[in-house]
């Protein structure tokens, strides 16, 4: 009987103990969720300081600071919404880890919204209503109508996991505040015109260029007899057409008006796309070294292309999607008078680098936890195919880019697994070369026929497809006019309060 007590007041020890460790455990999972949102504030804090620099002391410098809070946190969430696009599929594919994906996408965003981000900077702040028909005093206002609009209906459509998009949400968002302040007259039509028609025709576009790669890869390298070598002569010279595209385009950006002729400029793509063709070549004989004649194995030939497709990637969704968040920000710079000797259309660097670093700090942030969700979805990714969807996205997101157009930079990418996947579906049905092949296949290794595809997976496929194609539809058709509409009350609040 005296052992008795002992033993209570051990199990009551015990259990108090185990009640603190699961209380600290409790609280270190809470700090852990707590320190992407804190270190995000932080940046906020300091984009407005950074702002208050370049405006301390200047009329309109509080204008100014707000609206670099709100173009900093704006940043923010096109970083971490898209990171999975972007290289998603190489951290799934095991072409490089996710520390490696994300310092490679951070670095790639910098310079695409820093090198490639003017030009639609300019269309956002300048071309969709015309600054020189908007008196400054209106133009600060409207903007700032339009990035809290556009902020606001991100979050709540992300509350409600509706299908947003942030390119839809500024645009819709800077015409309804610039309606309501000026009404319609100072709307440029004409423009809006060609952004909603690129809209459409550039999911489009990614889908036949996605589906063209894929032809080039099929007929060039899987259908081959002898895949390997095939692959170790036909992923380097993948490799050197994304080096030399990419370097061609960087020297256009780059140089002074007519500094560089035409020919110039494709001299230079050639010569770099030879270089990174000797380069990649010892790579990828290295790589092939002891692989099997089979597909499974040009999944790791292909890891090189992955990787460099998803940092133009990376590059095209910096240089777009930037505008989105620093586009309004300019216009409110430059209509308090403190933009610079370059004119409304030309942001300063200072404005461009808070969008920048706020693209990079959300997907360094946020991107291991939205890519850990969607896990399970990209290892399932073809590499092969997801090269195809990368390179296809990113060419079309550059043009889009040096055209000053705002794209969705998803629905780009959405259109070009789209086109991946009917080519695949007639490519299967109706290539001779595929067809030889496989009887060449049969005959050698008793292979049976492939099972049709049963109704039930018919079904789910076309479930699938529709529910990407209705969250397209849901983007033109709601974000737009709702986001108007709440870039519309907001200037009326504004204009009543501060005006």
């Amino acid at each position: 009987m005296p052992p008795r007590p002992a033993v209570l007041t051990k199990r009551t020890l015990d259990k108090d103990l185990d009640k603190i460790t699961h209380a600290e455990d409790a609280a270190k999972h809470v700090l852990r969720r707590l320190v992407p949102p804190g270190l995000g504030l932080i940046f906020v804090g300091l984009a407005m300081l950074f702002a208050g620099v370049y405006v301390f002391d200047r009329p309109g410098a509080m204008l100014v600071i707000a609206a670099a809070a709100l173009a900093g946190y704006m940043a923010m969430n096109i970083g971490a919404n898209d990171v999975t696009n972007n290289v998603g599929a190489a951290v799934g594919a095991r072409a490089m880890t996710m520390g490696q994906a994300l310092v490679i996408a951070a670095i790639f965003e910098v310079l695409g919204a820093t090198i490639g981000g003017g030009e639609v900077v300019k269309t956002i702040s300048t071309n969709i209503v015309d600054a020189v028909q908007v008196p400054p005093a209106l133009l600060g206002w409207i903007m700032m109508a339009a990035l809290m609009a556009a902020a606001l209906w991100i979050n709540l459509a992300t509350w409600m996991n509706a299908p947003v998009s942030t390119t839809h949400a500024i645009v819709g968002a800077v015409i309804g505040a610039g309606i309501s302040a000026v009404g319609p007259e100072p709307v440029n039509w004409r423009v809006m015109l060609e952004i909603t028609s690129s809209w459409i025709t550039s999911p489009l576009i990614g889908g036949l260029i996605a589906a063209g790669l894929l032809y080039l890869v099929k007929t060039l390298i899987i259908y081959r007899d002898d895949k390997i070598a095939a692959a170790q002569r036909w992923v380097p010279v993948l490799v050197a057409v994304m080096a030399g595209g990419f370097m061609a385009y960087m020297v256009l950006q780059l140089s002074p008006t007519g500094r560089f002729q035409s020919f110039t400029i494709i001299l230079i793509g050639i010569g770099i796309g030879l270089v990174s063709w000797l380069a990649a070549r010892p790579l990828v004989l290295a790589q092939a070294r002891d692989l099997e004649n089979r597909n499974s194995s040009l999944r790791v030939l292909f890891k090189l292309p992955l990787i460099g497709s998803a940092a133009l990637l990376s590059f095209a969704h910096g240089a777009n999607d930037v505008s989105n968040a620093v586009g309004p920000l300019s216009a409110i710079v430059h209509s308090v008078g403190i933009g610079g000797d370059g004119g409304v259309g030309h942001p300063p660097l200072w404005v461009m680098l808070i969008g920048a670093f706020g693209i990079s700090v959300g997907l360094l942030l946020f991107g291991p936890r939205l890519i850990r969700l969607v896990g399970e979805e990209i290892t399932k990714l073809n590499p092969m195919r997801a090269y195809c969807v990368a390179l296809s996205t990113a060419f079309t997101v550059i043009v889009a880019s040096w055209l000053g157009l705002p794209v969705s930079t998803t629905h780009i990418a959405v259109g070009a697994v789209f086109g991946v996947g009917f080519f695949r579906e007639w490519y299967t049905r109706h290539s001779k070369r595929r067809i030889a092949y496989i009887r060449r296949k049969a005959e050698s290794f008793d292979i049976d026929e492939p099972e049709e595809p049963n109704i039930h997976e018919t079904r789910r496929r076309y479930l699938v497809r529709r529910s990407h194609f209705m969250t397209i539809i849901a983007a033109w058709i709601v974000t737009v006019p709702v986001s108007a509409a709440l870039a519309a009350m907001i200037y009326w609040v504004m204009f009543a309060l501060f005006v």
